[in-house]
């Protein structure tokens, strides 16, 4: 590996993207560099321009000029920092949300068509390659690994119902050598929320990290009245450690409890011990078990409880 290796790569890939105009591949008016400002303003709610100076990396003056635009064109709103009234908030309006989200919605289109190119079979290779770019450059010299206020939680977007459908079957597969049965019911769980799901009620998060899927839960209607299910809580084995699925289980908890459910339940295996002590945290409560024998294994299925008008999580 030389530095000439590295550059050649940089000069391919930025032209495959786009990136020296791409206002004009995204049919936009933003640079590559103000297209990723609106990006970290539309996923960090508490930002102010020193943070966005620091996670950028951007000279301040150059910075300023690209915030003194979006606010003359409606795009962002400036207050007081509650954290610090010495730095000034930035909010996107309600305009930059939706521009925020356009552009996400034509980013995800070019490269889902860029995507398209490349074979089914050669997709699990680029995916490994390019997480293990990502791993090797991410440490700086003081050793930098992700921390838990990197991950963000958002809703699924396209392919990511079909991703917690083949990261469960892979991973338990991997960890505990479940059969195909598993992915078969997997796939029914993820099949029947995409046909017919209640926003109001019914919910998927997925956790990202570095701008790729780590984690998932799901919330939706139980058969018992007034009652909330919790299903395919997943994170990824190198996302691990970074409290990722307390952040999905505490989602779940406060989004059932805001639109009126009096209880949450959940069905697990004994054999996953952290997830269980993630449920415990939170306070659901085992109320029942029983042998049974799925997915190529003998298994101890458990059933778990909350009550969300309880005293705590």
């Amino acid at each position: 590996m030389t530095v000439q290796d590295i550059r050649a790569f940089n000069r391919f890939y930025t032209n495959v993207i786009g990136a020296l105009d791409y206002s004009r591949h995204l049919y936009a008016p933003f640079t590559l560099t103000e297209s990723r400002v609106l990006y970290e303003l539309a996923h960090s709610p508490h930002t102010d321009a020193a943070d966005l100076r620091c996670e950028l990396s951007l000279d301040a003056g150059y910075l300023s000029r690209i915030l003194n635009r979006f606010e003359q064109d409606g795009l962002i709103e400036r207050a007081p920092s509650r954290r610090d009234p010495r730095r000034r908030q930035i909010t996107l309006t309600a305009r930059g949300r939706e521009t925020a989200g356009l552009l996400a919605e034509r980013a995800d289109e070019s490269v889902g068509a860029l995507l398209a190119t490349v074979p089914a079979a050669d997709r699990p290779r680029l995916s490994e390659a390019l997480h293990t770019v990502r791993t090797i450059l991410s440490q700086d010299t003081d050793g930098h690994r992700p921390r838990p206020e990197d991950v963000v939680l958002r809703e699924p977007g396209p392919g990511d119902l079909g991703w917690i459908v083949q990261r469960n079957a892979a991973l338990y597969a991997a960890e505990y050598d479940f059969n195909a049965d598993y992915e078969g019911l997997v796939a029914r769980i993820v099949a029947d929320f995409a046909e017919d799901h209640d926003p109001h009620l019914e919910r998927v998060w997925i956790a990202e990290l570095d701008g790729r899927p780590v984690g998932c839960v799901m919330c939706v209607r139980d058969d018992a009245p007034g009652t909330a299910r919790l299903r395919l809580l997943l994170v990824e084995p190198d996302a691990r450690g970074l409290r990722i699925g307390d952040q999905l289980v505490s989602a779940v908890v406060e989004f059932a409890r805001g639109v009126g459910y009096h209880d949450l339940v959940l069905w697990t295996n004994d054999i996953l011990g952290a997830a269980r002590r993630i449920y415990q945290r939170h306070g659901f409560v085992l109320v029942a078990e029983k042998p049974h024998r799925s997915f190529g294994q003998d298994l101890v299925g458990q059933d778990w409880r909350l009550d969300l008008h309880g005293t705590g999580e």
